[in-house]
């Protein structure tokens, strides 16, 4: 019991120290990919192999993937982004003085007031996911920016998918 909290706290202590050296105007989309989930679970010490990969590679790459798109003028979150939303609950349930913030954002369409309100549905949505596995509503902080902070410009269908998220940032 006293090695898991050990290594947690290494593996916390190592992302504190990644996360202040990133950027904090990255608006960068990625694609998120499958995570093992294993990272979190193996706690057998330091530098333990996961398949090859170090635990803290394996925890680093989880949570990289920090976005998650919704359908036109939904705020439900689709199947395919739900490991997204896995991977920052065993995060912040094993490190409960870490805390992020979700930023809801949508595509250009609709009313500046409807798209403020649209994007804080989404951001709140990733937030009641996070909380129905068990992570403390202290940990969580949502903002909308609505349409006021795109990824992509364009005027089309392929640009508006990419403004419509919600993205969770490490604080």
């Amino acid at each position: 019991m006293i090695k898991n909290k050990v290594l947690l706290s290494a593996l916390f202590a190592s992302m504190l120290a990644l996360g202040a050296c990133a950027s904090k105007g990255d608006k960068t989309a990625s694609t998120p990919t499958p995570s093992t989930g294993s990272a979190y679970n193996d706690t057998a010490g330091a530098g333990t192999q996961l398949g090859g990969e170090d635990a803290r590679t394996a925890a680093e790459r989880a949570l990289s993937n920090n976005l998650v798109y919704f359908d036109y003028d939904s705020s439900a979150i689709k199947p395919e982004y739900q490991s997204v939303v896995d991977s920052y609950a065993k995060y912040l349930s094993a490190n409960p003085v870490a805390k992020v913030r979700i930023e809801g954002h949508t595509d250009e369409r609709g009313t500046r007031e409807y798209n403020i309100g649209l994007g804080e549905r989404r951001a709140n949505a990733v937030k009641d996911a996070l909380t129905a596995r068990g992570v403390t509503p202290a940990q969580i902080s949502v903002i909308s920016y609505g349409e006021e902070r795109p990824v992509a410009e364009g005027h089309d269908e392929s640009a508006w998918s990419q403004n419509r998220r919600a993205q969770i940032i490490r604080q």
